[in-house]
């Protein structure tokens, strides 16, 4: 099976050299780590294999990722490192292991992260490891014990040093410290055979994988369970992570943070907010071969005979339903009440909405600002819980006649805990706004 597209996630196993002269299309990227195979969009057809992952400097590449980019139809294949863990952990589910570090996660004979993690320079200088690997030791333990190179006792007694040790602190010099003198000798062929790739286990199970890949072995073998034991990822969590990049050194803004900022700040919002669901509505109306206002009546269950329930009157203003005629209000009630009722997703509408309007810029900016002030005030200023947050910021948005629940669902917070959590990260610029303007008054 031909991929549509292949990305290889390799760092200190592969080089992007190495990859290239496997398959010359490939796309290489950095390590995985959590969230960088939902920064992609995947689709049906396309490969993404893992061989090097993060253990340390960032969280791991997530369980429940790798399930959703099988779910959207790409093949998940990993290999040599971290790429082998997570495919012994979820070959059941589809994903697929080749290779000889594999295949001994999944058969149990090693379980630790630390039996492939080792310690790597910056990107910057092309990942050079720094430690070896434990497999690596074992492996080559094992080969030399095989070739009477490395005697078996000897390489009993590295590898259990070896593994005494954190991953971090595996280096051959450290390794040589650990040992006793008469292993010194059986330590500097596993050096020497290591390094020059005859021993280096990773490395060969890695391009094992790319030639599966280039072969067009992308498939896992065998069922695959549909009674996985992971849940999905969130919708929040596809679209934050899909949209995650960093607006300066080591700081991270996603869409998500930009639309918390529009609705938290931009007077404007609610206008947009209703303009965009009321053309879901009539999406959703449309897909059915009804009216807006049929499909809100049966929704609500109304009829043109009675009179609005009181429970529903409290998502108008107290101008609101005698300004409007019956459609209107049914029509506005479902776009307030859309949380409750509807399962859709408004927000990637919204944000194709404000991508184009011009002023994204502006607010990312606002984002940064906003990430900058949280920054400059951390271990000086005191974020309240997000009950307390949402009490103090909804004081901006009063107005005559209206409700705090009104003024939330106008900009589609549906209650004060997501309000308040949407307020956490933006509550040291307000603070600061909040001085800056009674400065100036």
């Amino acid at each position: 099976m031909s991929a549509s597209r292949v990305v290889v996630y390799t760092g200190p196993t592969l080089s992007a050299a190495e990859v290239h002269a496997v398959l010359p299309d490939a796309d290489v990227r950095p390590p995985a780590g959590r969230g960088d195979l939902l920064a992609d969009r995947w689709c049906p057809g396309d490969v993404a294999v893992i061989i090097d992952g993060y253990f340390r400097e960032r969280r791991s590449v997530g369980h429940k990722e790798i399930l959703q980019v099988i779910a959207e139809g790409a093949h998940v294949i990993g290999a040599a490192s971290m790429g082998a863990l997570r495919a012994a952990e979820l070959a059941p589910c589809g994903m697929r292991g080749i290779g000889t570090v594999y295949g001994m996660y999944a058969s149990g004979e090693i379980d630790g992260d630390d039996e492939v993690g080792v310690l790597h320079g910056p990107a910057a200088v092309g990942y050079p490891a720094r430690t070896v690997a434990l497999v690596n030791l074992r492996h080559g333990c094992r080969e030399g014990a095989e070739g009477d190179l490395v005697p078996a006792a000897a390489g009993r007694r590295i590898v259990a040093a070896a593994k005494a040790l954190p991953f971090t602190h595996r280096a051959w010099k450290d390794l040589e410290r650990a040992v006793g003198e008469e292993d010194h000798d059986a330590l500097r062929t596993l050096e020497e055979m290591i390094c020059s790739g005859v021993w280096d286990l990773k490395r060969r199970d890695a391009v094992s994988a790319l030639r599966a890949v280039r072969g067009g072995g992308t498939t896992a073998p065998g069922p695959v369970t549909t009674d996985a034991p992971f849940t999905g990822i969130s919708r929040t969590q596809a679209l934050a992570r899909r949209t995650r990049r960093e607006h300066a050194p080591g700081r991270w803004m996603s869409d998500l943070d930009v639309l918390d900022a529009v609705r938290l700040f931009d007077d404007d919002y609610p206008a947009l907010h209703e303009d965009v669901l009321t053309a879901l509505l009539d999406d959703l109306a449309g897909a059915e071969g009804t009216t807006t206002d049929a499909y809100a009546r049966a929704r609500l269950g109304l009829d043109d005979r009675s009179p609005l329930p009181e429970a529903l009157t409290r998502w108008f203003t107290e101008s609101e339903p005698a300004g409007l005629t019956a459609a209107d209000r049914n029509r506005l009630l479902m776009v307030r009440v859309w949380p409750v009722w509807q399962s859709v997703d408004w927000r990637p509408a919204v944000l194709a909405r404000l991508r184009g309007s011009g002023r994204w810029d502006e607010w990312c900016h606002l984002v940064a600002r906003a990430d900058a002030a949280a920054e400059e005030t951390r271990h000086r200023l005191v974020v309240p819980p997000p009950a307390v947050c949402a009490k103090l910021f909804l004081r901006h948005w009063r107005r005559p006649g209206t409700s705090p629940q009104v003024d939330m669902v106008r900009r589609g917070f549906s209650g004060p805990e997501e309000l308040g959590r949407a307020v956490r990260p933006f509550f040291a610029f307000d603070v600061r706004r909040g001085r800056e303007n009674a400065a100036a008054r």
